[in-house]
C-alpha cells in the first residue's frame, strides 16, 4: 500500500531522495528545473579525385597547407583577440574551499521547471546542516540535521516528511570532508563562462542522482548548484550575498525543535 507525501520533495531545493518516487505518490506537479542541452554537430566532405602525380601534388599541397594553418592557429587568436577557453578550477582547490566552508548565510533563488521563481534565506552549518526559508507567499521549510532531511509544508498541520540525508546528492557537500578527488565521485569537471562546473556523484550509490555545482573562479565562491534525481528531475538553486563563517545556533537545524514549535 503506497503512503500519501504531504509535498512533492523536488518542489524544495532539490531534496528528492531515491524512493521517493517510487514508494509514495506525489501530490502536486513536478516543479524541478529542467535543463537540456542539445549540441548539434554537422561536417561537409570534400573528395578530390584526380589521377596520378597532379593527385599527389595536390594532396601534398593541402598537407602542408593544413599543418602551417595549425601551427599559426595559436598566434590567430592572439592576433584578433579571440578568447581562448581557460582550465577549470582543480579539484583539490574546491575540496578546500568546501571544507573551509563551515557556517554560511545566503539568499537563494529556486527556478522551477515551468519558469516560475521561489525565493528565501539559506543557512550552512557544516557538517551535515542547512536549512532554507522560504519565503511568502509559500513559507514552507526545509532543513537537514541529525543526518535527516525534512520538509515542512506550510500548508499543513501534519508532521514534517522525514528521509535519510545520505540519499540526497546534496550531501556530497554537507560531509565533514569533502574529497572531489575520490574515485568515480566527479563525473564532469570543465570550465565555461568564467566559472567552473563539477558534476558529482555518491560513488558508492550513483542512482542517487547527482549535484552540479558552479563556482565563480576569483575568488573561488559556491555560485549555484543543479540536483537531478534518479529519474531525470532538475532543480537549480542560485546563490547571492553570500556571507561566510557567521554564528548559528544549532537549534536553527533541529528537526525535533521546529516540530515541537509548529504543533507537530
Amino acid at each position: 500500500m503506497r503512503r500519501r507525501i504531504l509535498c512533492d520533495p523536488m518542489k524544495y531545493a532539490g531534496f528528492s531522495p531515491l524512493y521517493s518516487a517510487h514508494s509514495f505518490s506525489d501530490s502536486g506537479r513536478c516543479e524541478a528545473f529542467v535543463v537540456s542541452r542539445s549540441f548539434t554537430a554537422s561536417a561537409q566532405a570534400r573528395n578530390i579525385r584526380a589521377g596520378g602525380d597532379a593527385r599527389r601534388a595536390v594532396s601534398g599541397y593541402i598537407y602542408n597547407m593544413n599543418r602551417r594553418t595549425a601551427l599559426l592557429a595559436p598566434l590567430a587568436l592572439v592576433a584578433f583577440g579571440l578568447p581562448v577557453q581557460a582550465d577549470p578550477l582543480p579539484l583539490s582547490a574546491l575540496s578546500d574551499y568546501l571544507n573551509q566552508l563551515t557556517t554560511a548565510e545566503a539568499e537563494f533563488t529556486q527556478v522551477n521547471a515551468d519558469g516560475s521563481r521561489t525565493q528565501g534565506r539559506l543557512l550552512i552549518k557544516r557538517p551535515g546542516r542547512v536549512r532554507f526559508e522560504y519565503a511568502p507567499p509559500d513559507r514552507s521549510l526545509v532543513m537537514a540535521g541529525g543526518g535527516q532531511v525534512a520538509i515542512f509544508d506550510a500548508k499543513s498541520n501534519q508532521p514534517p516528511e522525514q528521509y535519510p540525508l545520505s540519499r540526497t546528492p546534496l550531501n556530497l557537500i554537507l560531509a565533514r570532508n569533502v574529497n572531489l578527488g575520490a574515485d568515480k565521485m566527479v563525473i564532469g569537471h570543465y570550465e565555461a563562462q568564467n566559472t567552473t562546473r563539477v558534476v558529482a556523484q555518491d560513488p558508492k550509490n550513483p542512482e542517487y542522482g547527482t549535484i552540479e555545482l558552479v563556482f565563480l573562479n576569483d575568488p573561488i565562491t559556491l555560485a549555484q548548484w543543479i540536483i537531478t534525481d534518479d529519474l531525470g528531475n532538475r532543480t537549480t538553486v542560485v546563490l547571492d550575498r553570500m556571507v561566510l563563517g557567521g554564528n548559528l545556533p544549532s537549534s536553527l537545524f533541529n528537526i525535533t525543535i521546529e516540530t515541537q514549535k509548529r504543533g507537530g
